[in-house]
């Protein structure tokens, strides 16, 4: 029995154990059950067991879906990108890439994903544990989800955080071919590459593509009459100069906080000499003729044209 070794692979691994390894280190089941009987240890599954007490961590939680899954295995999904720094995209189950043919036993929030992929060739190279890279991570989330605007918005808040660039995922996107939703989620990176921070600010291409308006600029950096910078959502520059702004405000701006920053941002730059206009990402999804006609109705794309629903 190696005690140090114990201590360091404990230590590595966040406090788990599979008893595979304590089995490989000399530790037998008397041990691990006199340990787990003086309350030092926590028996987590079958398979697994902790050096800690109490609830676990999400990296413990990470690395007992690993030690369960057993060797091949791999952080994927959401709970991947989490680890590698994308934030307000929580999931409950941490999500474990498995091979198809695996014989896992269900685990308590765990998600235990099958793929004929190559595990390891997603798996980041930076990383002591078998966790997926940001790109592989959110493309194949991406893939799979239910919800198409939900799998663009993910990709455009991975590029936003500056956890990745969109030609980082583009490329990779054509290294996981053949990928679900591939031209879907190739569209949107032509957006995110231009700029869009948001999934809105992605339904502003798709509006301004339907009904034949010039793509604006996203997130221009600008000085408003103070002199304090101010980022814009959408811009148009027309033929005689005058500025166009299109805010468009999801759920947080509701918030107080939010709500007054967006005005004194507002006040600044119609003060400016800017035009600004604002709507919110539900009206630009459900309405989307409408903000194409007030758009045209201020001068993007020509004054007076009619854009139909």
């Amino acid at each position: 029995m190696d005690d140090n070794l114990l201590r360091a692979t404990a230590k590595r691994q966040a406090g788990m154990l599979s008893r595979r390894q304590l089995n490989l280190l000399g530790f037998d089941h008397n041990y691990v059950r006199h340990q787990v009987g003086a309350r030092r240890w926590v028996t987590r599954t079958p398979l697994v067991v902790s050096t800690t007490t109490g609830s676990l961590t999400f990296v413990q939680r990470a690395w007992l879906g690993l030690l369960h899954a057993g060797p091949g295995s791999a952080v994927g999904g959401l709970s991947a990108a989490k680890l590698r720094g994308l934030k307000n995209w929580e999931r409950t189950d941490v999500t474990i890439l498995i091979p198809a043919d695996a014989d896992v036993a269900p685990a308590e929030g765990i998600s235990f994903v099958r793929t004929r992929r190559d595990i390891s060739a997603m798996v980041a190279p930076d990383r002591r544990s078998p966790v997926c890279g940001i790109e592989s991570a959110v493309l194949l989330f991406a893939a799979y989800t239910s919800s198409s605007r939900t799998a663009c918005g993910l990709l455009a808040a991975a590029v936003q955080q500056r956890l990745t660039t969109a030609q980082d995922l583009k490329q990779w996107l054509e290294l996981m071919r053949p990928l679900r939703r591939a031209r879907l989620l190739r569209a949107a990176l032509v957006d995110v590459d231009g700029g869009a921070q948001s999934m809105a600010e992605i339904d502003i291409g798709r509006v301004c593509r339907r009904f034949l308006l010039p793509l604006p600029g996203r997130q221009i950096k600008r000085r408003d009459q103070f002199g304090v910078i101010r980022y814009t959502d959408c811009e148009w520059r027309l033929p005689n100069g005058r500025v166009v702004v299109l805010e468009i405000d999801g759920a947080f701006h509701m918030e107080a906080e939010h709500w007054a920053a967006d005005m004194t941002r507002e006040r600044g730059l119609v003060i400016d000499g800017s035009t600004v206009l604002r709507c919110s990402s539900i009206e630009l999804r459900r309405s989307p003729g409408a903000i194409a006609r007030d758009l045209r109705a201020v001068g993007v794309g020509g004054r007076g044209g009619e854009a139909s629903a």
